[in-house]
């Protein structure tokens, strides 16, 4: 399980912008960045400054992925046919924390990478307690049966303040979910702009 250094809502903070649209988000209340000069960090980006950000960005809203984690997945999008954005943007919605987080069976991705890492999901009928396992067209999520009444489970599932997306059918009922297809850059129902174009400039320059 990777360890994440630093708190969620830092992220909000120091990108200055709500990227999980939630309510309790710092940034609703005040958008400059932690720290006592955070307000004075208002200068104009340079291009690899932007390109930068939206990386770091991109990486906070799927539960702040290690370097690592994230430049393999950005080689495997690179690696296959079409547009390396597009591609990018696929896998990474592919993950399985992502597509729990997506059908609202936890409030935020990083209880998404505990819930699964701790066994509550299974993928097919069979439990699957990797976050970074890759689900296919037509997998079948499912929370365990001794997991449904938890109450961060309940509370989730009845948070009004994000929708589950087109590509992902659930049933809160039986606590499934199908993953549909594999979304476009457009599909996915970010709070904030995602840049993914600018990602695949930074990693071309660097």
């Amino acid at each position: 399980m990777t360890k994440r250094t630093s708190a969620k809502y830092k992220i909000d903070r120091r990108m200055g912008e709500n990227i999980w649209g939630r309510a309790k988000s710092p940034v609703n209340r005040r958008e400059y960045g932690p720290g006592q000069h955070g307000q004075r960090r208002k200068n104009k980006l340079s291009d690899f400054g932007t390109q930068l950000r939206a990386k770091q960005k991109l990486k906070g809203h799927y539960g702040d992925l290690t370097e690592k984690q994230f430049r393999r997945i950005y080689a495997e999008a690179e690696r296959i046919k079409g547009d390396t954005s597009e591609n990018l943007i696929g896998l990474l919605e592919r993950r399985l924390d992502a597509v729990v987080y997506r059908a609202k069976f936890v409030a935020t991705i990083f209880a998404a990478r505990q819930f699964v890492n701790h066994g509550h999901v299974e993928v097919n009928g069979q439990r699957v307690n990797i976050p970074s396992y890759r689900v296919k067209e037509g997998d079948v999520i499912t929370v365990r049966e001794r997991s449904r009444q938890l109450a961060f489970v309940l509370e989730a599932v009845a948070l009004p303040e994000r929708d589950v997306p087109d590509y992902i059918e659930v049933d809160h009922n039986k606590m499934t979910a199908t993953f549909v297809r594999t979304p476009a850059l457009g599909d996915v129902p970010y709070a904030v702009q995602m840049e993914p174009n600018l990602v695949v400039e930074f990693y071309a320059k660097n």
